[in-house]
């Protein structure tokens, strides 16, 4: 599967109540959210995301990842991570995303939700 969109709605389809809600007030930019909170903001062919990490661990991102950087609108300095991703990157690369996005995903969720995919992510 080659289709970034495709690749992030299966990433989010595993993830308990995540849901995708495209923004009408930003041209209809999708967002992935659980329980009404954002996890992942895309732009409408998921080339660009972003996602939210620790702060520590999105610092390191930022000055590793050539094509990252902290979102604007003052949310990096809350560990949000903007981040480019070629429509061709490799299956290494997604799996990389996938686990940002699943970070992302336990620290905006429910305790109970988190708990969920931190538990399966330490099998």
């Amino acid at each position: 599967m080659s289709d970034n969109m495709s690749r992030l709605e299966l990433i989010a389809a595993e993830l308990p109540e995540a849901q995708r809600v495209d923004v009408e007030a930003w041209d209809g930019h999708p967002t992935f959210r659980v329980r009404g909170k954002n996890f992942v903001f895309a732009d409408r062919s998921a080339t660009s995301l972003s996602f939210k990490l620790g702060k520590s661990e999105a610092e390191a991102v930022v000055a590793t990842e050539s094509d990252a950087d902290p979102t604007a609108y003052g949310l990096g300095r809350h560990g949000w991570v903007n981040l480019k991703i070629a429509s061709n990157a490799s299956e290494q690369r997604w799996v990389q995303i996938r686990e940002w996005i699943r970070t992302s995903y336990t620290l905006v969720a429910p305790r109970k939700l988190a708990r969920i995919i931190e538990e399966e992510d330490a099998e």
